[in-house]
């Protein structure tokens, strides 16, 4: 990169040839394993279940896909998450995944998944029990 007396910056054609291998990086997340998301899912059960009767820190998952966030009955959600007019789908649960309070700032989830592919597996595993 060379800065020019006008202060344009110029890049050189290698440089960008660098970031081939970033690029290349980012397409290596594979879809979702359902069996790896089982085991990624374990974070997860300590505060959500399948299971719409059990009681936890945060709402059951039963159905989750095409369910509007904040919506549980009986579940007593931030105003934030019930007011963010989010439907749960592959595309929601990605960012809210990567980072809860950046998608929605005020929700009281606070893991995130920090690898690209523990959230795939986790969304295959979440398809994968709601019979998707």
């Amino acid at each position: 990169m060379t800065i020019s007396s006008r202060g344009i910056v110029k890049i050189a054609f290698g440089t960008w040839l660098g970031l081939a291998p970033i690029a290349a990086l980012a397409q290596e997340v594979q879809a979702g394993d359902p069996e790896a998301g089982e085991s990624v899912f374990r974070r997860c059960a300590a505060c959500h279940t399948f299971d719409p009767g059990q009681r936890r820190a945060g709402p059951h998952l039963a159905d989750l896909f095409g369910r509007a966030a904040g919506s549980v009955e009986g579940f007593r959600y931030s105003d934030a998450m019930t007011e963010s007019g989010i439907t749960w789908n592959e595309e929601t649960l990605r960012p809210y995944l990567e980072n809860p309070r950046e998608l929605v700032p005020g929700t009281r989830m606070v893991l995130r998944l920090r690898r690209p592919q523990d959230i795939e597996d986790v969304i295959a595993y979440l398809r994968q029990r709601s019979g998707e």
